[in-house]
């Protein structure tokens, strides 16, 4: 749809999606109020944004499904995604950032469809430390948490597959998995001829996160393309962030997410924010809700900074060509301030912001 989208860089759009039913346990559809209940969106007032909150969808939760052994629970995730999808919408339209809080990763497939509402090409950057490429026929569990990337690409079960009119959602060479390294033999098989863009968990920590980061934007040509963030918390090491089903030694840092978070989300083009695995039932004492929102309020105030840097380049450059024109009239004019060179990027972010290997328990 040809709307002009006119961002607003301060405004945050809240949205809960309230499931487990893509996962294999219940307790993380309470993410988004246990997230809100510990201060969330005061933090990110703090921070110096206009939060807007749009609610939760309703509540589905992982259960045994003996009709549908491959892919457990595809009807309420169905459900999920279609209750979902408007709400995106009417957020990306808003001009703020939906941040989407997700208790499972399948909600990322309701969060491109709405942006692409408005946008005909949209990519993914999708930070997990798994790469989500089962389908149905290679895996015993039925989790479709661990195919979500199948069904964004357009070859997961078929009734998620065609709740995109016309898959694939994106395709193969703007979709990048950031940081994964548990791959299940069958997804490693179809990685060997898939032209997604990979940068598993041992290339981020050789050329550190925030280079990883940058070259990954690129090659999903998130300058010229919107793009969604999916970040998934298990890619944090366990040690650090065991609030989540799947937490596992090795994996990223938090220092070193924070630091390719703050890269993502300093983008212009970014047009929507998804966190997802988060489960509020194995944090009896809140410290995980709290470390989540610290690192989220540190990328996102990352992001204002910014933005707002550009924003102020942009405005001084205009101001200076006015006083050039004002000078070469022979107008007498006040001398204008010269932009401050410390706010160039040489990133994406500088881009116009306008509108225009053990298998996985998780997988297997």
């Amino acid at each position: 749809m040809a709307v002009k989208i006119t961002r607003q860089p301060k405004n945050i759009v809240l949205l809960g999606a309230a499931t487990s039913a893509a996962a294999l346990r219940p307790g993380s559809e309470r993410a988004p109020e246990a997230l809100r209940a510990a201060g969330i969106a005061d933090r990110l007032k703090a921070a110096g944004f206009h939060v807007f909150d749009h609610g939760n969808t309703s509540t589905y939760v992982s259960q045994q499904d003996d009709e549908h052994p491959r892919a457990k629970n595809v009807n309420a995730i169905l459900k999920l995604l279609n209750e979902l999808r408007p709400r995106v919408e009417v957020a990306v339209k808003s001009g703020g950032l939906p941040v989407i809080l997700s208790g499972d990763c399948v909600s990322v497939l309701a969060t491109i469809a709405g942006t692409r509402r408005y946008f005909r090409n949209v990519s993914l950057i999708y930070m997990d430390r798994d790469a989500d490429l089962n389908v149905p026929a290679t895996t015993a569990s039925g989790c479709i948490d661990g195919m979500v990337i199948s069904q964004v690409i357009g070859r997961g079960a078929p009734e998620l597959v065609r709740f995109w009119g016309e898959p694939p959602l994106v395709r193969e060479p703007d979709v990048a998995l950031f940081g994964f390294e548990r791959l299940d033999p069958p997804e490693e098989q179809y990685l060997l001829a898939s032209p997604l863009r990979r940068h598993p968990y041992l290339e981020v920590v050789t050329v550190r996160a925030a280079a990883a980061a940058r070259l990954a934007l690129e090659r999903v040509h998130a300058a010229n393309h919107e793009f969604v963030l999916h970040f998934d918390v298990d890619l944090i090491n366990g040690e650090e962030f065991p609030w989540t089903n799947f937490p596992a030694a090795g994996g990223l840092s938090l220092n070193e997410v924070r630091d390719a978070l703050c890269v993502f989300a300093s983008q212009p083009n970014l047009a929507a924010f998804e966190v997802a695995g988060y489960n509020p039932e194995l944090d009896p004492d809140g410290k995980g809700a709290q470390t989540l929102i610290e690192l989220l309020a540190a990328v996102l105030s990352k992001r204002l900074e910014v933005l707002a840097g550009t924003t102020d380049e942009r405005a001084g450059a205009a101001n200076s060509a006015s006083a050039a024109a004002a000078a070469g009239s022979g107008t007498v004019s006040a001398a204008m301030p010269q932009p401050d060179s410390s706010n160039s990027l040489s990133n994406p972010a500088a881009a116009e912001f306008s509108g225009s290997s053990e298998p996985d328990a998780h997988n297997s």
